[in-house]
């Protein structure tokens, strides 16, 4: 019988082939545990690198938990590291196993070696398992003790583990007590930078419960405090320092020469190798001198140079980190920057997130002096083989326009872009063409020369299609081609599937028709009605509001559709100055890399105390009437969130809702209209909206007829859930994303303003009204409140922001709502229970 083939894969040497390998260490590490034999701690190494090999591949080695602990009674250090990484993975998935190494680590932490000691000690808190935290406290008392700074080191962070696992055992241990002593009296820098970070963390958790706790985290940025920290800073690590240079940020100088003092102590922190100590150290000199406007001119001046020299002498993520505050401080003092332009030129070896940084910034310190330049660098750009980047030097150029510097040579690059004959450059020049036309009419001549030349097959991209088709109609009069050109691309309305393309495409017909009628009246009449036909709610809407207002007066009409043009001053910005503040705060935070608030992209257990919009002062979130029932209530770590998206709103811009939308439709009725009966419309305006013949001339252009009048019953009265409920995340997800459906300006009555001397009496009138309050706070004269309110016996939710000035008796309002159909209704309920207020 011939012998079995062997297996053509071998078990790997280094992994274990099943249970028997398992019982072969544990039979190995029994025998090695009680000998004292020569070189048998080299044995011990080789056996337990193994196991950590086994457990860090997935393997299950926790049978030889109790071999393991025999095995690390010893000397060497090598075996107790390795030993204590394998006690701590195991004791988290089995508390029953902790408990076995109890006694083993209080041993180890009286050992003789502090290496030992602050090791044994470090796995001991790092058990973290609840039942067995009275066995931390007396190795942490003797550790927070102990004549090695490495164990008091140890000792430290410790202390902030017990925290976590069980606070009360910590704080009745009175450890915060003793990590302040230390902090303010131990001779080793990082026992005192542990202790800080400590503390900070304990008593910020601890302020919400404990006004003692309060106290003593103000306590931490006092002046003795600040001060004995600052006098250290030098002996400090990098890590150190920045927490320290963090804490002073939020120190409050006194007077002004105490400024200078901290200034002139931290001056040599600016010459520091480390870019995050620099940065640590330019948000100090900011936040101090943000009272003093020439002081504050003169830091930008001063950290320009440490900032500028990071950039270019460090690796390309640190460069990033360091031009995204860069970026930021550019765009406050673009001026300081203007003369340093050539720092923010891209190199060809710096990655795209680098070179979309400093274009950004290039836009920005572009002036009269330097415009030339940097356009000229920005064209380069375009030709880059890296589109992405080509086409961000393209929008560069655009915005460098629109700030009126050497407009002319501008221009002409600009028009130049779209004889590239580069897709993609093609359509980003459209678009700013577009932009450029609107700030510039006077350049409505050379412009359209060129892009007339440019057809509209080859131009696929929504946004440039979208600014080709607003020139078309725009400037139809000089455009000899414009209404057979939009006619085409009505032709082809089905085929066009960006929505906003749709929209610009009705626009621009009706802007023809009213310029050149007779070559425009088919178009027209097919736009209109595959417009209504549309199954995007916009575009159906869109059409049949024009249809509507064509029915009612053709020069009503033109006056709306078709104004004079006026050119634009001002662009909106993408974020608004409050957003901007925002994150100006956050200096040296991931806030800055993502330009964005902490807020936007934390966690709300994470989130930190954020302060209010400087409009409000020191606003209070969450004293909501007693009656108003907690889950109603937002915490503290809300109330920045709730704040800022109500400002956010008005710079976000009208949402786009691509909710589909059916619309009855006669696909079998014309849809072209005789041209006599549209020119007598258009050669009658004060008849042709009111006479029936004018009716039927635009309902016969549509092919609808004439409609029959229904009588539309009045909408039933709306009435309010009383007992509504709405947790605090809901509603700020639903702020963020609703639209505003209504803002207004309400007065007060004398007797509201009178009673209005705090924010709980208004809540609890609001409430009888069932408008319920789950946001408020303020200090007379101003106060602001989140109120939302829920349809009765339906899930349709009203949201509003109220700001109050009883100084002007005015009421700012925005209500925004699930249902905006009943937004008006509810307006009006809401206004009827403000006027109430106040009154007997």
């Amino acid at each position: 019988m011939a012998p079995p083939a062997q297996s053509q894969r071998s078990q790997s040497p280094s992994q274990p082939s099943g249970k028997s390998e398992v019982s072969d260490l544990k039979l190995q590490l029994r025998q090695l545990a009680g000998s004292r034999a020569p070189g048998v701690d080299d044995s011990k190494r080789e056996l337990f690198k193994k196991v950590i090999s086994y457990m860090t591949i997935g393997i299950d080695v926790s049978s030889l938990f109790g071999e393991m602990v025999m095995c690390s009674a010893t000397s060497d250090i090598v075996l107790k590291k390795m030993c204590y990484l394998y006690v701590g993975n195991y004791a988290k998935v089995n508390p029953d196993l902790a408990l076995l190494t109890i006694n083993f680590l209080q041993r180890d932490c009286h050992d003789e070696d502090p290496m030992i000691r602050g090791l044994a000690l470090r796995s001991l808190c790092s058990l973290r398992v609840a039942n067995l935290v009275e066995y931390l406290v007396g190795p942490l008392g003797s550790g927070l003790k102990d004549s090695n700074s490495y164990v008091r080191v140890v000792a430290v962070i410790g202390v902030l583990k017990l925290y976590h696992i069980s606070a009360s055992t910590c704080v009745d241990a009175d450890f915060p007590s003793t990590l302040k002593h230390l902090m303010l009296n131990d001779s080793d820098t990082q026992v005192v930078a542990n202790c800080l970070s400590a503390l900070q963390e304990i008593w910020s958790a601890e302020a919400s419960t404990s006004e003692e706790a309060s106290r003593e985290r103000e306590a931490l940025i006092s002046k003795p405090v600040i001060y004995y920290l600052l006098n250290r800073i030098k002996e400090f690590s990098e890590w150190a320092q920045c927490l320290v240079l963090e804490l002073v940020t939020k120190y409050v100088p006194s007077e002004s020469s105490e400024i200078f003092d901290i200034m002139n102590l931290l001056e040599d922190r600016l010459q520091h190798a480390n870019g995050a100590v620099v940065l640590a150290t330019v948000k100090v000199f900011l936040q101090l001198t943000l009272s003093m406007t020439d002081v504050h001119q003169q830091v930008y001046e001063r950290i320009k140079a440490p900032l500028l020299t990071l950039v270019s002498s460090g690796s390309p993520e640190q460069s990033y980190a360091v031009l995204s505050h860069l970026h930021l401080l550019v765009m406050r003092a673009p001026y300081v920057f203007s003369s340093d332009y050539k720092h923010f030129y891209c190199q060809y070896n710096e990655p795209s997130y680098v070179k979309r940084l400093k274009l950004e910034m290039l836009t920005a310190v572009a002036n009269e002096s330097n415009t030339y330049e940097i356009v000229t660098e920005l064209c380069e750009y375009a030709a880059n083989v890296d589109i992405p980047i080509a086409r961000e030097s393209i929008r560069a150029v655009g915005k460098i326009a629109l700030q009126q510097y050497d407009v002319n040579a501008i221009v002409d690059r600009l028009l130049q872009f779209l004889e590239m004959e580069k897709d993609y450059v093609t359509a980003e020049a459209l678009v700013l063409v577009k932009d450029l036309l609107r700030k510039y009419p006077q350049w409505s001549h050379d412009c359209i020369a060129v892009v007339g030349n440019i057809s509209s097959k080859n131009v696929q991209e929504p946004k440039a299609k979208a600014a080709l088709i607003w020139m078309l109609g725009e400037y139809s009069q000089d455009m000899q081609d414009a209404p057979y050109i939009l006619e085409s691309l009505v032709e082809n309305w089905d085929e066009e599937h960006s929505a906003e393309v749709r929209l610009h495409l009705l626009t621009a017909v009706m802007k023809c028709f009213f310029k050149r009628p007779p070559e425009t009246q088919s178009a027209l009449g097919a736009a209109l009605a595959a417009g209504v036909a549309d199954l995007h709610q916009d575009v159906h809407d869109r059409a049949l509001f024009y249809y509507r207002i064509l029915r009612y007066n053709v020069s009503v009409a033109e006056r709306v559709v078709n104004p004079p043009k006026q050119a634009v001053s001002v662009f909106a910005d993408t974020q608004s100055s409050e957003i901007k503040d925002r994150i100006f705060d956050e200096f040296n935070s991931l806030s800055v890399l993502y330009q964005k608030p902490s807020y936007m992209f934390t966690d709300k257990e994470h989130r930190g105390p954020l302060e209010f919009a400087d409009e409000l002062g020191n606003l209070s979130i969450g004293e909501a009437a007693d009656n108003v029932v907690s889950s109603q209530r937002v915490e503290e770590n809300d109330k920045d969130l709730l704040l800022t998206t109500a400002e956010k709103e008005e710079t976000r811009g009208s949402s786009n809702n691509g909710t589909a939308y059916n619309v009855p439709y006669n696909s079998s009725t014309s849809v072209f209209a005789s041209q006599t009966q549209v020119e007598s419309a258009i050669s009658n305006p004060t008849t042709a909206g009111h006479s029936q013949q004018a009716s039927f001339g635009i309902d016969d252009l549509l092919g609808l007829g004439m409609p029959a009048v229904l009588d539309v019953p009045s909408p039933p009265q709306l009435k309010l859930n009383t007992k509504a409920a709405l947790d605090p995340s809901t509603f700020q997800q639903k702020w963020r994303q609703l639209p505003v459906a209504l803002s207004q300006e309400l007065s007060l009555s004398p007797q509201a303003v009178a009673a209005l001397t705090a924010p709980q009496a208004l809540l609890r009138h609001m409430q009888s009204h069932s408008i319920h309050c789950i946001a408020s706070g303020g200090q007379s004269p101003n106060f602001k409140f989140f109120f939302f309110a829920q349809k009765y016996e339906e899930p349709s939710n009203y949201l509003v922001e109220c700001i109050i000035n009883t100084s002007s008796a005015k009421a700012q309002v925005k209500i925004k709502a699930d249902d905006q159909s009943t937004s008006q209704a509810f307006s009006t309920l809401f206004e009827s229970a403000l006027s109430k207020f106040g009154t007997p």
